[in-house]
């Protein structure tokens, strides 16, 4: 209420002014002509209960109108029909422009909704339409004894890339493709490990799996695609030595490797969108997207994600599994 009064005042600072001016003048001008004080007390008197009651009037419609104005503020986004109606033609002009940079608003973002959902369903078509020579690939692969594995292995990185454009595109619009049940964090892991299976030989990469029987309140399919994407960055940047993954006190989630690490200055970027720091700029083929969609599928989870590294001695990645506003609609 201070900084409503305080507000009031100053918006009519000039009319009060002005009126200890006059009030002044006045003054001088009966004691000049030496007007009985008594008579002089009266005129005053009169004048400030008429003042009062003027500005305390004055002052309701006011805070009315800031009141108003305060409820709908919210409800601007939607509708900016409870305007309270202007009392002057400076109001009105300020009321018509605020509905034509409304009207315009609501334009913008009408076009903008379209054209996202029109880009949305494009590169869903392209995605499905992709799999089939994919899938294709595989089954060539599979049964030609004679393939290059390494044919094979650029078809995995191809699956990858796919997935995680899958994975962008619908992120936005998970909360209807969720499905929160109580998970066996195991099963989800061991699911992650063979998909990588032949990567970790491959590279000879030692993996360290601690079963823990814990259980957790979460989606198995967007866990999973968070889980393999940490596991696809530590194998791809350790070249020599181990991954471990345990887990800890309090339903948190732990995947260890020994790799480069991560410099401290990249630290606190590496979940800002298309951020691919020094070793990203390094391999050439770093996205900078897979740790943004981690962070961004955990947050809608409950579920929450720090790093912790050090420059050639690895890095640590502990998710916490405690579910806390977990999308559940």
């Amino acid at each position: 209420m201070n900084k409503i009064i305080a507000a009031y005042i100053k918006l009519h600072l000039k009319s009060l002014v002005m009126f200890i001016v006059f009030t002044g003048i006045f003054t001088f001008i009966f004691y000049l002509n030496e007007v009985p004080t008594k008579i002089s007390g009266y005129a005053a008197i009169i004048c400030l209960f008429i003042a009062v009651v003027f500005s305390s009037s004055d002052f309701y419609r006011f805070y009315f109108r800031h009141k108003c104005l305060t409820e709908i503020r919210n409800q601007v986004k939607i509708h900016i029909d409870n305007l309270p109606p202007p009392e002057n033609i400076i109001e009105d002009d300020y009321t018509k422009l605020i509905r034509i940079i409304h009207e315009d608003k609501i334009s913008v973002i009408s076009e903008y909704s379209v054209s996202k959902q029109n880009m949305t369903d494009y590169y869903t078509m392209w995605m499905h339409q992709i799999k089939t020579p994919i899938a294709a690939m595989r089954l060539l692969l599979q049964t030609d004894s004679s393939a290059n594995p390494e044919l094979e292995q650029e078809l995995f990185k191809i699956e990858q890339y796919v997935e995680m454009v899958l994975s962008y595109v619908r992120i936005d619009n998970s909360a209807n493709d969720f499905v929160i049940r109580h998970q066996s964090i195991d099963n989800i892991i061991k699911q992650a490990v063979r998909k990588y299976a032949k990567l970790f030989i491959k590279k000879k990469i030692k993996l360290e799996f601690t079963e823990s029987d814990i259980t957790v309140l979460t989606d198995e399919k967007w866990l999973l695609f968070v889980i393999e994407q940490i596991l696809s960055n530590s194998l791809k940047y350790t070249y020599k030595g181990k991954i471990s993954v345990y887990t800890v006190p309090d339903k948190t989630l732990v995947i260890e490797d020994t790799g480069i690490g991560i410099a401290a200055e990249d630290l606190p970027r590496v979940f800002e969108k298309g951020f691919t720091g020094y070793n990203g700029r390094i391999d050439k083929k770093s996205t900078g997207i897979g740790l943004y969609l981690c962070s961004k599928i955990l947050k809608k989870l409950g579920h929450s994600v720090s790093i912790y590294s050090d420059v050639n001695s690895g890095t640590k990645v502990m998710i916490d599994l405690s579910s806390k506003d977990t999308i559940t609609e």
